[in-house]
């Protein structure tokens, strides 16, 4: 799932949580507990400390998930919020000692996502890649992209599309040649 498909399932999530639905809370939970985990943890450096404010947190979107506005935040953003808000209140009322690093250090947490510039890039060449199978043969383009993106094995393909192993195997070398020329241009 893309950036933009996720983000707008966490959005929609969100909204329906607002509206008590608890199998929408659960899609969020499963979607984003283990980065907010990762900023209670960062915060706290305390697992059990840090397992009671991720709790809060999602008691705190469930009770506030009407609150969230996608034009002022991404759903991410909002949720990371409340989890290092509910962690700095934590240590601010002295129930854990920070033990490892100063609080600014959460801004560090990683974020699997893509940042900007290689989503466009991973556009650009997704883009170049279907353009350069466009150029193929129909059905040598059909082989590549069975062969390659479902897995699909030479001998499969060639049942499949009734012609001797020989002649898939050929297909697919010329065309996974015709295709490095293309991407190489």
């Amino acid at each position: 799932m893309d950036q933009n498909a996720a983000r707008k399932l966490l959005v929609e999530a969100l909204a329906r949580v607002s509206q008590g639905d608890r199998d929408a809370l659960r899609l969020v939970y499963r979607r984003t507990s283990a980065k907010l985990f990762g900023v209670c943890l960062r915060i706290l450096g305390d697992r059990s400390e840090a397992e009671d404010v991720l709790q809060e947190t999602y008691l705190t979107i469930w009770r506030r998930a009407a609150e969230f506005d996608r034009s002022r935040a991404s759903p991410v953003t909002w949720l990371v919020a409340i989890a290092r808000n509910r962690s700095i209140d934590r240590l601010r009322a002295g129930a854990t000692v920070p033990r490892m690093r100063p609080i600014d250090d959460a801004t560090d947490v990683g974020d699997s996502t893509p940042d900007p510039l290689e989503q466009v890039e991973t556009a650009q060449w997704h883009r170049q890649l279907a353009d350069c199978l466009g150029e193929l043969e129909r059905r040598h383009a059909a082989a590549i992209r069975a062969a390659f993106l479902d897995g699909a094995t030479y001998e499969m393909l060639a049942e499949r599309m009734e012609v001797p192993l020989g002649t898939m195997k050929s297909w697919i070398r010329r065309s996974l040649v015709k295709l490095r020329a293309c991407l190489e241009r």
